[in-house]
């Protein structure tokens, strides 16, 4: 006999969870049904690598979650539940091979000192950025939480006109269509405030020269010296627990371990879902899939919509990411300074150029020469996540390729993960040591993930893509995943798709879960 939901949510990422808690709260029965044995998707935590240690598998800056609209309307209840942030007052930083290095604090006097040691011109142009944030943050806030509609998106480029006037809107669209490097050399004069900047586009898949980029290091600098950054306590996974504990209360099921085998539908209309254990379940009102759009066409067999199908069969993966947690006995002793161990990332991504040429041999499936890094210090700020005076790393390697057809450096002859992860890893490492002398002394532990791994984990992270698709502006805004189809709405009734794939895209903001949410109720 098959079980019975109003809403049937398919994997257990921030997003479902967040649309499945905002169902729950409006009365539907819901069942979330996720295939791994841990809820959370990209967003989770455990002792990767020894007892004691606490690693973020894959996200570990929530601060889009805490400035969330979902989070606002749902932080009584989630904090009720555990959820629990620890401010961060020192986001980010880059070291450079020269010994130097270039930071973003709270303190807008010391970030202001900093810059003006590059370039007092830089300093007086980061005074006038900083002095229009808050204005310029409207419309930028207001278009990343909009409905991506056409209405919607008529009625935000009608209120910037009406605000701005034309050359104001035009001013806003033509940076919206700027890549990175445009927008930071038109800018900035100094290369190493630019190469801190831009290393943020690499989180996102937008490499130095790839348009529609430069809105993510303008955004991340002034957020960062605006608000911080906020990491989860005890782990980026007390979002997951919150939710679902909360949908717990509220009636809602969470099970793990229970694999999606198809999306039964009938008459173009969506009916539940078959799992791996044969159980039925039916779903009333509404199937939900947190999916890349493959795994959409897997579990259906098809829409019945040549042209949608199609476009779920084109959607275009970033490059993968390797991950490398380490349990540490202390921190990197960073050849740029002690300084550097206050903040939460360290980037290694010395230039625009070096960043561009590392995507670019991903892109072609070549295993970086010289990846770029992002040393994670998620214990300066949280303390409970190691034993006391002892550290854990969080060592993210963007970008390699999920898969490898060589090695830019001509030293790797694998051409699996299985065996190109270790000497990857040590690539890395060597990297790091340039930075940090002697750092693998200090390594207690270690887990390395691959991409492979990562997709296999998690099928959404084709290729160990962490972003669930590029975000190029041929698959952004009302393309994302499809045009027609950016509110997550596809050619069977009452079928859903959410996630990172749909639009506003990759992040912890559950942005595309919230909306879906909300349109459906």
């Amino acid at each position: 006999m098959a079980e019975n939901f109003d809403a049937v949510l398919i994997g257990a990422g921030h997003n479902g969870l967040a649309c499945a808690l905002h169902l729950a709260a409006k009365g539907w029965r819901v069942g979330v049904f996720e295939r791994a044995q841990d809820a959370g998707g990209a967003v989770k935590s455990g002792a990767y690598t020894l007892p004691g240690f606490r690693h973020d598998w894959a996200a570990m800056n929530l601060s889009l979650f805490a400035g969330s609209q979902f989070f606002k309307d749902y932080s009584e209840e989630l904090t009720r539940h555990g959820l629990a942030f620890v401010p961060v007052d020192q986001p980010f930083a880059s070291a450079f091979p020269d010994g130097r290095w270039l930071g973003i604090g709270m303190d807008a006097a010391a970030n202001r000192a900093r810059i003006a040691a590059e370039s007092e011109v830089d300093a007086q142009t980061w005074d006038a950025l900083t002095a229009g944030f808050a204005d310029r943050a409207q419309d930028v806030f207001a278009l990343l939480g909009a409905p991506m509609k056409m209405r919607a998106l008529a009625s935000f480029l009608w209120g910037v006109w009406r605000r701005r006037g034309t050359g104001g809107a035009l001013d806003l669209t033509q940076f919206l269509a700027q890549s990175p490097r445009a927008w930071l050399e038109q800018t900035f004069e100094s290369p190493r405030l630019r190469a801190l900047l831009g290393a943020w586009g690499m989180h996102l898949d937008y490499a130095p020269d790839i348009a529609g980029g430069a809105l993510f290091p303008y955004l991340e600098g002034m957020a960062g010296q605006a608000f911080g950054m906020a990491l989860g306590a005890g782990g980026a996974d007390t979002v997951t627990r919150a939710l679902v504990a909360a949908i717990e209360a509220r009636g809602g099921v969470v099970q793990c371990g229970a694999e999606v085998t198809a999306i039964r539908h009938a008459g173009g209309r969506a009916q539940g879902i078959t799992l791996a254990d044969g159980r039925q379940i039916d779903a009333g009102r509404a199937v939900i899939g947190s999916l890349a759009p493959s795994g959409l066409l897997r579990l259906t067999g098809g829409t019945g919509d040549a042209g949608f199908d199609r476009r779920m069969g084109d959607f275009v993966h970033a490059p993968g990411t390797m991950m490398i947690h380490l349990a540490m006995d202390g921190l990197p002793d960073w050849a740029a300074g002690d300084a550097l161990q206050r903040f939460a990332y360290v980037h290694l991504a010395p230039s625009l150029d070096q960043m561009a040429r590392t995507y670019q041999q991903a892109r072609a499936g070549l295993l970086p020469d010289e990846p770029i890094l992002v040393c994670g210090q998620p214990t300066v700020f949280d303390p409970s996540r190691a034993p006391e005076g002892q550290h854990v790393l969080w060592l993210q390697v963007r970008m390699v390729p999920g898969t490898i057809r060589g090695d830019a450096a001509g030293q790797i002859a694998a051409t699996d993960w299985a065996a190109a992860a270790e000497p990857m890893a040590e690539r890395a490492l060597d990297i790091l040591d340039r930075y940090a002398p002697g750092v693998r002394a200090r390594i207690l532990g270690r887990r390395i993930v691959t991409p492979a791994e990562l997709e296999a984990d998690n099928p959404n992270l084709v290729g160990g893509d962490q972003v669930c698709g590029s975000h190029h502006l041929a698959q952004h805004f009302l393309f994302r995943p499809a045009p027609g189809h950016a509110d997550g709405s596809t050619p069977i009734r009452n079928l859903h798709l959410t996630g990172a794939a749909v639009w506003p895209g990759a992040g912890t903001g559950a942005g595309s879960g919230y909306l879906l949410a909300r349109k459906l109720t």
